[in-house]
């Protein structure tokens, strides 16, 4: 059965509201939520980046049985990984096993803030390899010495555990990615509806592996007034055109904005179905599960039509996407 999951957008909407969507999403009968963990918003007109984490905690307690997920966190640059590990296995235990936590290679607008340099894609997957490793170590509860080419860990516990241990998906998007990650992560996490990624990743996986999750995102502009709908997606999502080559490396909202200067309306209502039409977001979704995807994450564009999309639309979709899908 393939679950569909709520965005919690954290560079377009405040944490108080982000809390009561989460809440309202539950009720709904979404399946996951997951919330984006940055520093900045892709775009000014967005307006907002609380912190992830405390996000996360405050709806660990404001629902009872949605699962939780990053999606995704970068155990690298802003955070050191002893760090995440801490974090995820108290978030585990908060939420009574209800998170999973998904790491990426991360983005130069969210990385930078430390002051350090942004390394080249090669070495940003060494960094997340060598990340991932300490984070498996420390989430078995064993006090963890650990001194790799990256970082340093000494004498490190953690004291706080979920029943079961936390599960780890990883962010890839090509062959190179998949080879390097399918070993070491439970899940896959992709933000493409790749098939080829989906059997890559399934035959990079160990004998007899437990089968992995394969967790996908699309963002929807839902409004009744559709020229409303494809406005907002223009203003707030036109940096999606880029895609995530370009996107991972550009350091600021204005490097943003000076790169989708030149992307026009009609081109982001060509990527992001927009309007009232959910048989529209339906086929926009389909071929992720024809892809193999297990998981498939929505996000509403904008925070001023997000309550309205709840308790107008996300039930009627979620019911046309479970008719749809396998």
């Amino acid at each position: 059965m393939t679950r569909f999951g709520y965005t919690l957008m954290t560079e377009q909407s405040g944490p108080r509201e982000l809390v009561g969507y989460a809440r309202r999403a539950e009720e709904l009968g979404f399946d996951f939520e997951v919330s984006s963990d940055h520093y900045f918003p892709w775009v000014d007109e967005q307006g907002h980046a609380p912190y992830a984490w405390a996000l996360l905690g405050a709806v660990s307690q404001a629902t009872s049985s949605v699962e939780l997920m990053t999606y995704v966190t970068c155990p690298t640059m802003r955070y050191h990984p002893a760090v995440v590990a801490q974090k995820a296995a108290t978030l585990g235990a908060l939420s009574g096993g209800r998170f999973l936590l998904n790491l990426g290679a991360g983005e130069n607008l969210n990385e930078h803030v430390v002051g350090e340099r942004w390394p080249a894609v090669g070495e940003r997957h060494d960094l997340l390899e060598e990340g991932l490793h300490v984070i498996r170590e420390l989430l078995t509860g064993e006090r963890t010495t650990w001194e790799g080419e990256w970082f340093r860990v000494d004498s490190a516990r953690l004291w706080d555990l979920p029943d079961e241990p936390v599960q780890i998906g990883v962010a890839v998007s090509g062959d190179q990615s998949v080879s390097r990650f399918a070993p070491l992560a439970d899940h896959l996490v992709a933000v493409e509806p790749s098939a080829e990624l989906v059997a890559g990743w399934d035959e990079a996986r160990p004998a007899g592996a437990p089968l992995s999750r394969k967790i996908g995102q699309i963002p929807i502009s839902w409004d009744p007034d559709r020229e409303a709908a494809v406005r907002r997606a223009h203003e707030q999502f036109r940096w999606f055109a880029g895609g995530w080559k370009v996107n991972a490396d550009l350091p600021t909202t204005e490097a943003f904005a000076a790169a989708s200067q030149f992307v026009r309306p009609e081109d982001v209502a060509e990527q992001i179905p927009c309007g009232p039409d959910l048989d529209a977001v339906v086929e926009a979704v389909r071929p992720y599960w024809e892809a193999g995807f297990t998981d498939v994450a929505i996000v509403q564009v904008g925070d001023e039509q997000q309550q309205r999309f709840l308790d107008e639309a996300a039930e009627p979709l979620l019911a046309r996407l479970r008719e749809a899908a396998p």
